[in-house]
């Protein structure tokens, strides 16, 4: 009994590594055609929207052959440079669809919605690099990572100070004032 158990977990591990296996040049091929005909078809369905939904429909539409080519990339050559396009992929397409969403909207509303979208996007492409850093195999490995993280939360907490900076700009008076400093001290601003 348990040599067969032994002989269906060795069975089925090399199936899942064979899965895992890089695919072959035909197959990406045949992968990025199909990709490039579903965009078509996702920019066609484009086509019958009219103004800011048409451009919401096209930004994701775009987005979402970005983000499955680098996928494809990524699983025809695997590494760790390739794996930072689909999170920088990804990150890019969401923050695309989200500006043209931003347009629907006027004036403070919009800008509020403009740099939280930055924000988002700021902290989609720090998280990327970490990530990247963590996949490096060399011996200054711990050095380079305490710097990319150390980097990677100013950037961060940054854009997020810029985000909350809009939204206290839509305020007057004291309460602007009470707004900016609380996000200068929550984001260690000066």
């Amino acid at each position: 009994m348990k040599t067969k158990l032994l002989m269906l977990t060795v069975v089925m591990s090399c199936a899942f590594a064979g899965n895992a296996v890089a695919m072959t040049k035909e197959e990406y091929t045949t992968q990025k055609d199909r990709i490039s005909a579903d965009y078509k078809a996702s920019r066609d369905k484009c086509n019958a929207m009219k103004d800011n939904a048409r451009d919401i429909c096209v930004a994701e539409a775009k987005g979402t052959e970005k983000v499955a080519k680098a996928e494809l990339e990524a699983q025809y050559k695997p590494s760790p440079r390739n794996d930072e396009k689909v999170t920088l992929a990804k990150a890019d397409a969401t923050y695309d669809a989200a500006r043209e969403k931003c347009d629907d909207l006027q004036g403070n509303a919009k800008d509020v919605c403009v740099k939280d979208a930055k924000a988002a996007h700021t902290k989609a492409k720090e998280d990327a690099k970490v990530m990247k850093a963590a996949a490096d195999t060399s011996k200054s490995k711990t050095e380079k990572m305490t710097d990319v993280k150390k980097d990677a939360a100013e950037e961060k907490r940054e854009a997020d100070y810029k985000a909350a900076k809009e939204r206290c700009d839509g305020l007057a008076g004291a309460a602007k004032d009470t707004c900016q400093s609380e996000a200068k001290s929550k984001y260690g601003m000066k």
